[in-house]
């Protein structure tokens, strides 16, 4: 069975950095791209970041592109979502899901950006 565990989150002032992990299992994870999302109270979840399976191409959203990075360790099954100059808005839980058929979520992880 597909299983997603994200970790890496906590609370960091505004312009910190934060590394989010994504641990994937159940599934051969090198044929599948990944994505991150993240989700504030009472908001919608939205797409953050994309990689395609080799790690060749990548999408972000505009509101984190040029601060986040999605990259990924095809040998470790694992897909990270780099934070730097982290910001207020930016507060929310992060997941990971997997492409292709199917909707898998992880528990996600807090990420916190005190003002």
């Amino acid at each position: 069975q597909v299983q997603l565990v994200e970790s890496g989150g906590g609370l960091v002032q505004p312009g910190g950095s934060l590394r989010l992990s994504c641990a994937a299992s159940g599934f051969i994870f090198s044929s599948y791209a990944m994505s991150w999302y993240r989700q504030a109270p009472g908001k919608e979840r939205e797409l953050v970041a994309v990689i395609t399976s080799s790690g060749g191409n990548t999408y972000y959203a505009e509101s984190v592109k040029g601060r986040f990075t999605i990259f990924r360790d095809n040998a470790k099954n694992t897909v990270y979502l780099q934070i730097n100059s982290l910001k207020p808005e930016d507060t929310a839980v992060y997941y990971c899901k997997r492409g292709g058929s199917g909707t898998y979520w992880g528990q996600g992880t807090q990420v916190t950006v005190s003002s």
